[in-house]
């Protein structure tokens, strides 16, 4: 499957600090020096049934961020994203609608790329389709199977979590949490015949009316936290950097697919940290697809809407905060942006020798957006208030903005 379109990127003459980041697993900030030169990410990608909503686009920028701060600390970044073009949301909207799955699926895809373009995300190296993953999945679970954590619940395979003697520690939840939780979120706690509530589809025989694959577990398809195993493990390899995604992902979908993949491979950790960014809400509740509580960022494009101004607004928030969209913060985000744009299209301006270091110092720091952008506001009102003691300085300026935060000015 292909990604999208890269920003030219700027180079920075000053390199930018070691990047540490919130590890969820352990509570606590880990520096990210990569282990093999260089960094290594998963983020876990979409379930193509519908457009991109703010939530989303938080949450890929939140990552975009750590993208773009390892390469200003001299890293080379190895970034795969999966997108889970098969799953039972994707199948149930095609129903609903009355349209292909295939179609459907395609068609939001590609919706995300556009949207991803628009904001200048810089795109994975490798985007990954369940659909095309199968035979990873299937070689997967078939390593689980010849350490006995897999089972047969009439014919379809569920994995052991007992099998992993770490099961627990992504999330730090008790098995009381767990089960509060696991059905609403994709999990089946209540189907008979399992070993325990908290186990997890591997492979579905195949449903009638539903797609299926040919493959040595039968007929059918891959559950939904084996997909991410099998992708990151084949694309990264052991113990890479980054597990990242919404802070809904922590369980039971990080927890399953770190401990399926220790499972299959006990010698080697699934990531070094599991990082997370926080929820958008809409109308005092969580931005969701299901709920159609929704701001999309095609539609704000389609409005008119700059799309630096919606990604400045995204960034005046810590990726890790829970936070409520406004539409009236944008305009102000829009304002701010405009200002700090027309102070770098001056021939002169501010000093730019301490903006680029604590935007630098800002971002290694756990991604700290809204301190960097408010070291770029600081510099455009000294710029407007008539500093203009360094020629050249909103080239400066201009650069900075685009390697480290993604804003075209």
């Amino acid at each position: 499957m292909r990604a999208w379109s890269a920003p030219v990127v700027p180079a920075l003459a000053s390199p930018g600090p070691p990047v540490a980041v919130y590890d969820s697993a352990t509570r606590g900030l880990v520096t990210l020096t990569p282990e093999t030169g260089t960094a290594r990410m998963y983020v876990c990608g979409i379930t193509p049934y519908d457009a991109t909503h703010l939530g989303h686009a938080a949450t890929y920028v939140a990552f975009d961020l750590l993208n773009r701060a390892w390469r200003s600390a001299g890293h080379q970044v190895r970034y795969v994203q999966n997108v889970t073009d098969v799953d039972d949301p994707l199948l149930e909207r095609a129903v609903a609608t009355g349209q292909d799955w295939v179609e459907l699926a395609e068609r939001e895809t590609e919706l995300f790329r556009t949207d991803m373009e628009a904001l200048r995300v810089l795109p994975p190296d490798e985007y990954i389709g369940a659909v095309e993953s199968i035979p990873l999945v299937v070689a997967m679970i078939e390593r689980l199977q010849a350490t006995g954590a897999v089972y047969d619940v009439d014919g379809d395979l569920y994995f052991s979590v007992t099998a992993d003697p770490d099961f627990g520690a992504v999330s730090g939840w008790d098995r009381e949490q767990m089960l509060a939780i696991f059905a609403e979120r994709g999990g089946d706690p209540d189907r008979p015949g399992k070993k325990d509530p908290l186990d997890c589809l591997l492979w579905q025989s195949e449903r009638p009316d539903d797609p299926a694959w040919d493959s040595a577990l039968g007929r059918g398809r891959p559950g939904w936290h084996i997909e991410c195993s099998a992708i990151s493990r084949e694309h990264l390899g052991a113990g890479f950097d980054v597990q990242g995604g919404g802070s809904d992902l922590v369980f039971p979908h990080h927890e399953m697919s770190a401990s399926e993949a220790q499972v299959a491979d006990p010698e080697h950790r699934f990531a070094r940290a599991y990082v997370h960014a926080g929820m958008v809400a809409l109308d005092g509740e969580k931005m969701s697809k299901s709920k159609g509580n929704l701001e999309l960022v095609s539609r704000l494009r389609g409005e008119g809407v700059d799309p630096m101004a919606i990604r400045w607004e995204l960034l005046t928030h810590h990726y890790r905060e829970d936070w409520e969209w406004d539409n009236d913060l944008l305009a102000v985000s829009a304002e701010e942006y405009h200002e700090v744009k027309v102070a770098a299209a001056k021939p002169a301006g501010a000093s730019s020798a301490g903006v680029v270091a604590e935007v630098l110092e800002a971002l290694a720091d756990d991604l700290d957006a809204p301190r960097a952008l408010a070291a770029l506001s600081d510099w455009a009102e000294a710029t407007d208030l008539g500093d203009d003691s360094e020629p050249g300085a909103g080239q400066v300026i201009r650069a900075l903005a685009d390697a480290a935060l993604g804003l075209l000015l």
